[in-house]
């Protein structure tokens, strides 16, 4: 009995050591303002010039301000001013320098002048590169490789500085996208728009080639360290410093796309002492003392502790001014309590801990526990999580409602599709139109996504997604070739009417009209793992309803990009996720000019039609409105009717929330939205304490049977006892 009290005191001491046993965070944040999330994939680059995936985006957007961003709460999206301090003014010019009205026609506009004025008065983060001494010179931007030396972290920096954001901040950064050693993503595109840019590229490249020669023939051949560029001294012609709080960017043509373009961190200002400071030979020596792993911005968060490998920490900004939480927001967000905090100033939370999270299961665990704040919904789990209804609605789960999870669903701005290479002599062009007909009706998506993506999409009608200007609701909205509209909902057409139209196109059940061989048609894809097989027998059913053999040519993703990049493909099932939100980022992944065989562009189809590339040039001109929006109903009926794609479906995303998380709508488009975040840390506390409190009974059972096994031990011990005394001898 004496082990069974010994343990039962040891588990009574680890209980009074805090309220809950498993909490992965130290104590010291039980009731701190913080928001927990998590990453799966390691950041590469923090820097706004060169990073262009959403994961690092979900960083780089709470610490870079760009001029715009979009409105919080509206739908459709809407941009607002972020560091503007209102919308550009944009003046139209011919190609005689005189000023047009504003609307004129984009035939007539040889330049787009896009003038930006920022709110005076915003400061930068603290960071040693502002850092001056008492005579106001930088103490950090002439240091020697020997003062570098001893410095391994930003912190060992001590002294910090910041001045205020100015104009120039803004044309320095969009000089840095043509910077050769930076490699922006961006660079090619832009550079066709803004004036003078890809000239600055030219410029660069050859100031770069010198300066790395000099360095190299100092240092040796193999040294990383060559030295700074400042790009002040490089002048942009189409990109001009107005005054201290005004620049102006010259466009060609007229791009009304362009202000999209300005809510992308590409276009965030960068200080020039910050990448004087982390240019400083020694920096990068092992050190990754760099812009890409240490930003400096204006935003609500900057980073504290960047550990890729492990977690990402960011905290508020000591000089962020404040913004408002939007007044008014789309039908029904007042009902859900999204405006409760109207007015009031943001930041709500004060530090951001990004855990990486390399499996779904123990992530998804620890969001049950309530130490993830918010979660995705991965396969795995969506049973557990989510119900769906006869009528194909989505709900919680009886389990997720106990716990008071809230689920906020949203129709993401992006498309997938299989695509016909039109330039195929089996599948393309116009000759082949009724067959791509006849496959675009057997290929059931809603099936698919039924099956592979548990109901979490809407089925294509066309290459633009809900929430995005052009695309129509209701009827309007079915594409005429695949669908009925039957009791107000559309119905895919019956197979017979696709043998019909395969009949039509040469194939009757399958086979050549004209020489009886069967048809045989080849779906390259990506080779990722025996998880897709199920998949690809779909893929093989759906033709199998034609009698049309399909053969999978699977390969890896270099190999694929390759294939695609020459016009080596049949058939081939790929995604478009929207850079902004209008309705240009997805028609052009069907314009001529973008064929990726002959132009090197986004249209993997290779897809060409006269009428819809001569829609696009005007559509692209016009303002969103009903002139616009009738070019585009045509054009979409174009691509309808020549099927180049087979329109699969546009993904739902699903968002579980706990209760405690506030004013959370999914946005899109943006991901600089925590700033509008609030956590209710009282309510967070209590949830965590009540479902990861100590569990009793394992350890009153364990005593119990220590306890009873210790009877008979001790019953035998004390008959032993009792008998030696009684065989011992009696002395007299």
């Amino acid at each position: 009995m004496r082990k069974a009290t010994v343990l039962l005191l040891a588990f009574l001491a680890l209980a009074g050591c805090g309220r809950v046993w498993n909490d992965p965070y130290p104590a010291i944040e039980r009731d701190a303002n913080i928001l927990y999330s998590s990453f799966t994939e390691r950041p590469k680059t923090l820097d706004p010039a060169k990073s262009y995936t959403s994961d690092e985006w979900d960083f780089i957007s709470q610490i870079y301000e760009p001029p715009l961003q979009y409105h919080y709460l509206k739908r459709p999206y809407e941009l607002i001013p972020q560091s503007a301090a209102a919308m550009p003014v944009v003046r139209y010019i011919d190609a005689n320098g005189v000023a047009l009205k504003a609307d004129a026609a984009a035939r007539d506009v040889a330049y787009s002048d896009y003038e930006i004025r920022i709110r005076p008065g915003i400061q930068f983060q603290p960071h040693p590169a502002f850092a001056k001494g008492a005579d106001g010179q930088p103490l950090y931007l002439g240091l020697t490789e020997d003062d570098i030396k001893r410095r391994f972290i930003l912190a060992d920096f001590p002294q910090t500085g910041t001045r205020e954001l100015i104009a120039e901040d803004y044309v320095y950064q969009i000089k840095r996208l043509a910077h050769p050693r930076l490699s922006s993503p961006v660079f090619s595109h832009i550079a066709d728009y803004v004036v003078g840019l890809k000239e600055l590229g030219a410029l660069l490249q050859e100031a770069n080639k010198n300066i790395v020669a000099a360095h190299q023939a100092k240092f040796g051949a193999s040294d990383q360290g060559p030295p700074w560029i400042d790009l002040r001294e490089f002048a942009l012609r189409g990109v001009t410093v107005v005054d201290r709080y005004t620049y102006r960017i010259r466009v060609k043509g007229k791009y009304p796309q362009f202000l999209f373009w300005l809510a992308m961190p590409f276009f965030a200002p960068v200080p020039v002492e910050a990448e004087q400071f982390y240019t400083q030979r020694g920096m990068n020596d092992g050190r990754n003392l760099t812009l890409e792993w240490y930003p400096v911005g204006t935003g609500p968060y900057m980073l504290a502790e960047n550990n890729p490998n492990a977690r990402m920490v960011l905290t508020r900004n000591p000089h962020f001014r404040g913004e408002a939480y939007p007044a008014e927001g789309a039908p029904g967000d007042r009902e859900e309590g999204l405006l409760v905090e109207a007015g009031k100033i943001a930041p709500f939370i004060d530090r951001i801990v990004y855990a990486r999270e390399r499996e779904s299961i123990p992530y998804w665990n620890k969001f049950l526990q309530g130490y993830y704040d918010r979660s995705g919904v991965d396969s795995d789990q969506f049973d557990q999580a989510v119900k769906i209804s006869f009528e194909g609605e989505a709900a919680l789960s009886e389990d997720m409602e106990r716990r008071g999870i809230q689920l906020r669903t949203s129709v993401g701005t992006s498309t997938f599709y299989m695509s016909f290479n039109y330039l195929d002599p089996v599948v393309g062009g116009p000759s082949a139109r009724k067959l791509r007909q006849a496959i675009s009706i057997a290929m059931d998506w809603e099936e698919f996504i039924t099956i592979f993506q548990n109901g979490r999409g809407l089925p294509g009608m066309g290459p633009i997604p809900p929430g995005i200007f052009g695309h129509l609701e209701g009827e309007a909205s079915i594409n005429p070739i695949v669908y009925d509209w039957v009791d107000g909902k559309p119905r895919r057409k019956p197979i017979e009417a696709a043998k019909r139209l395969l009949a039509e196109a040469g194939y009757p059940s399958g086979r050549d009209a004209k020489t009886g061989a069967p048809l045989v048609l080849y779906l390259d894809t990506v080779q990722r793992g025996p998880g897709d097989k199920a998949r690809l027998d779909w893929y093989r059913r759906q033709f199998a309803k034609l009698d049309i053999q399909l053969e999978i040519r699977a390969t890896d993703w270099n190999r694929f990009q390759e294939k695609l990049r020459k016009g080596n493909t049949q058939l081939f099932f790929i995604g478009w996720n929207a850079d902004y939100p209008d309705p240009e980022n997805f028609l052009f992944l069907l314009h001529g000019d973008q064929g990726q065989s002959k132009f090197s562009g986004e249209n993997r189809a290779n897809y060409s039609n006269a009428e819809f590339d001569s829609l696009f040039d005007r559509m692209k001109g016009l303002p969103n409105g009903p002139d616009r929006q009738a070019v585009i109903s045509r054009m979409v009926r174009i691509a309808q009717d020549d099927a180049p794609w087979l329109f699969a479906y546009h993904p739902k995303d699903y968002r579980l929330m706990h209760a405690w998380l506030k004013n959370v709508k999914p946005n899109q488009m943006a991901r600089n939205g925590i700033k509008f975040q609030r956590i209710d840390v009282a309510e967070r506390a209590a949830k965590r304490e009540a479902w990861n409190g100590p569990v009793w009974w394992p350890v009153i059972a364990l005593i119990v049977l220590l306890g009873a096994s210790a009877i008979p031990a001790y019953a035998g011990y004390r008959r032993r006892e009792r008998m030696a005394a009684r065989r011992a001898p009696v002395r007299a």
